[in-house]
């Protein structure tokens, strides 16, 4: 499948279930996606996808339903005190993290009658709802499933266990990561906390962890890898909390689009717009936010808000687009992080090994430079180039396998010319190939694995092997 470019249009908000809706019409699968879901070691849930007209347009609908205990304790354990005035159409919009003990007490004006009397048969096949909603009730083997009881409180760390646990891709796992991430440093912040001492309720409950588990899960199997972003229009006026009042934009909102540079638009629509999983979402996978002088619009779709505000449409709507302006240069930048140790008394072998594990656990590349330390000793310049949710992983392979005691680190911006993965069909069997561009000029390299395989396949060296894969290309209709 070939990568796409995505454009959020964000001009009525946005949130974690508003952008899964989006993504599925836009034609992620719905099945993967359950199955996604379904291996998460949570359960008391289950999933509503349906549609939603929003201002006489049609719209998809993405809904994660409680079970009553587990809706109760979220609602009443945890004191959420979020008492909006919002007149809501849905009641299952538990989207924020604003303050860990809140209760929610949402004036809520149904559009929809989401019934919490569905019964749990664990082999009931999908039932169709009153308001054209499918209901997909969502379990795990009881044995494995993490306590969702009284008295839960998760990091970081019990989030990314959640979600390592899981069968969903690598790629998906560590866009959910990075997500989950934004919001614990951004709300570390607010609170003036360590990272480790942040402790999720709102957003670390079934719902949120679904919403986020399931964008990252609909953009992997989209396979989008360049996201931009519009401006994001925000609200104005307060949210009062058991603390006392909260602007809007709130405090973890504000902080991610601080910290992330994000365009807030504030708008004269009284509520919020932007809410921390919709911000945390926006910051983990934009990758630019101005859009091409001339693009073609390959297909559509809108994520139905649950709440109706005066001068708001309630949709984000969603688009996969293809530049055809006459230059096709498009300046990607994004952040990477970079890791250096001095290693002078490690063997060979050993650093091999490192590099192998790096590679594995997340590392976008892995090199050694020969250097020279104190007393004249030949020694390597171990580098790592990662994100910023693998740098802890990275550091632990680091210090467990080679002999530094001391890592240095830096932030890093860096330039990438658009890319595409195609598959090449030869005379000796398929290739694959990255076709990068650059002031449309194409430049094709046919990947390692595939010019070793069609090398030990036909006998030919590798240097013919990986000039014919090119030839293929420029004769194909790639």
């Amino acid at each position: 499948m070939n990568e796409k470019t995505l454009y959020l249009e964000c001009y009525s908000g946005i949130s974690g279930d508003m952008t899964v809706a989006a993504l599925l019409d836009l034609g992620a699968d719905q099945k993967v996606l359950l199955d996604g879901l379904n291996s998460l070691k949570v359960d008391g849930y289950r999933i509503e996808i349906g549609r939603r007209t929003k201002n006489s347009i049609d719209a998809c609908d993405f809904n994660v339903i409680l079970d009553s205990e587990h809706d109760l304790d979220h609602n009443h354990e945890h004191n959420h005190e979020h008492d909006h005035d919002h007149n809501q159409e849905d009641e299952h919009n538990h989207d924020h993290n604003h303050d860990h003990d809140h209760d929610h007490n949402h004036d809520h004006d149904h559009d929809h009658d989401h019934s919490h009397e569905h019964s749990h048969d664990h082999s009931a096949a999908p039932q169709k709802h009153s308001s054209d909603h499918i209901h997909f009730d969502m379990h795990s083997d009881s044995k494995a499933t993490l306590s969702l009881g009284h008295h839960e409180h998760r990091n970081l760390n019990d989030i990314n266990a959640i979600i390592e646990q899981s069968d969903i891709t690598v790629n998906a796992k560590s866009i959910a990561k990075k997500i989950f991430y934004i919001i614990a440093v951004a709300e570390a912040k607010v609170h003036a906390k360590p990272l480790e001492e942040v402790h999720f309720h709102e957003v670390g409950a079934v719902d949120s962890i679904v919403d986020i588990v399931a964008a990252a899960i609909c953009l992997d199997n989209l396979n989008i890898k360049k996201v931009i972003v519009s401006e994001l229009y925000e609200g104005t006026g307060q949210i009062e909390c058991q603390h006392g009042l909260l602007p809007i934009p709130v405090p973890a909102v504000a902080g991610i689009a601080a910290q992330h540079q994000l365009s807030l638009h504030i708008t004269g629509v009284k509520g919020e717009l932007v809410t921390p999983t919709g911000a945390g979402i926006v910051a983990a996978i934009k990758t630019g936010d101005t859009l091409p002088k001339e693009m073609k619009i390959l297909k559509l779709g809108l994520g139905a808000g649950k709440r109706n505000y005066p001068g708001a449409s309630g949709l984000l709507r969603a688009m996969l687009i293809e530049d055809t302006s006459t230059s096709t240069l498009i300046s990607l930048q994004d952040n990477v992080w970079v890791l250096e140790a001095n290693l002078d008394d490690c063997t060979g072998e050993a650093l091999a090994y490192a590099m192998e594990l790096l590679f594995e656990n997340g590392a976008r590349d892995v090199y050694y430079t020969p250097i020279y330390m104190k007393k004249n000793r030949p020694a390597y310049l171990l580098g790592v180039i990662c994100s910023e949710i693998d740098i802890d992983k990275m550091e632990e392979i680091i210090f467990t396998h080679t002999t530094t005691i001391g890592i240095r680190r830096q932030e890093a911006v860096r330039t990438i010319l658009p890319r595409e993965q195609k598959t090449v069909v030869t005379s000796f069997g398929n290739a694959q190939v990255k076709v990068c561009t650059c002031q449309q000029k194409s430049f094709v390299y046919p990947e390692y694995e595939s010019v070793k395989q069609l090398c030990q396949a036909s006998g030919l060296d590798y240097m013919t092997m990986y000039h014919l894969i090119q030839s293929s290309y420029h004769n194909s209709d790639l």
